[in-house]
């Protein structure tokens, strides 16, 4: 389950996404995710689908490995289907107990459902490098009214990288304590929690040491932030990112005309 979390995770490829700017595949991300929630009819959702399947085509990453991160959401997608079957008021189709199953529930859920999905797929595609120059400029006018911009976009660039470091060292954890006896799998619930020390408590240690290495490395080579801090690939838009941003304002504009 661990090695199934694909947030985070750069798939090197040499496709027509893989080399936009950075700011036009977050601006895409953003778009794709506003679109989702602007569909509720079988045409709209139909509309994103083909989309998503085109950007999933032209990626050349593998649609395995891709689908690979809804095994991580599993039991908050079956979760939220569930209280949205059994809590949505509407017309019931079968009443159990205090709880009827009603058919703008089933509506709903189903909805929210391919919401969820969606959102994971599309956030996957948006690959990660030079992710913090990218955020950094399209944030800049905040600058103006003294927002740290690039602190924050330094921030999430660094939290957003530690996803999979962490992931193989809890995987690493996780199988040493097995190796010494320990269970993750049986028991009822206040023994899982239990279980849970073993494997928490090195966590916790290893990723407060990695946080100490990196803050003493950017020490060391005086870093201060953005000012006067020159890039070694300067951002710059070309042909494609401009195809790329007609093709997602027509995007949006079939995403609010399908509404």
């Amino acid at each position: 389950m661990i090695r199934d979390i694909t947030i985070g995770q750069y798939y090197p490829a040499k496709s027509p996404i893989h080399k936009l700017d950075p700011r036009t595949k977050l601006a895409g991300t953003l778009i794709f995710i506003i679109s989702v929630f602007l569909f509720h009819t079988v045409v709209g959702y139909a509309v994103a689908t083909v989309f998503l399947a085109g950007m999933i085509l032209i990626s050349t990453v593998p649609v395995k490995f891709i689908f690979k991160g809804l095994k991580a959401i599993f039991m908050i997608l079956l979760i939220t289907m569930v209280f949205n079957i059994l809590l949505t008021p509407g017309e019931a189709i079968v009443t159990l107990g205090i709880f009827k199953i009603t058919k703008e529930g089933i509506s709903m859920a189903v909805r929210m459902a391919i919401r969820l999905i969606y959102l994971v797929i599309g956030s996957s595609l948006m690959t990660l490098n030079q992710l913090t120059d990218g955020l950094e400029k399209s944030l800049r006018p905040l600058n103006k009214i003294h927002v740290p911009v690039h602190e924050i976009a330094m921030m999430m660039s660094i939290a957003l990288r530690f996803i999979p470091i962490l992931l193989e060292e809890t995987d690493k954890i996780m199988k040493a304590q097995i190796a010494r006896g320990a269970d993750f799998e049986n028991g009822n619930l206040i023994q899982k929690v239990k279980n849970m020390v073993p494997l928490l408590v090195p966590l916790f240690i290893s990723a407060f040491r990695r946080a100490n290495d990196l803050a003493m490395a950017m020490e060391a080579r005086c870093y201060h932030g953005g000012d006067n801090r020159t890039q070694m690939k300067p951002l710059k838009y070309k042909k494609r990112d401009h195809i790329a941003y007609l093709i997602l304002f027509a995007y949006l504009a079939v995403a609010i005309g399908f509404r």
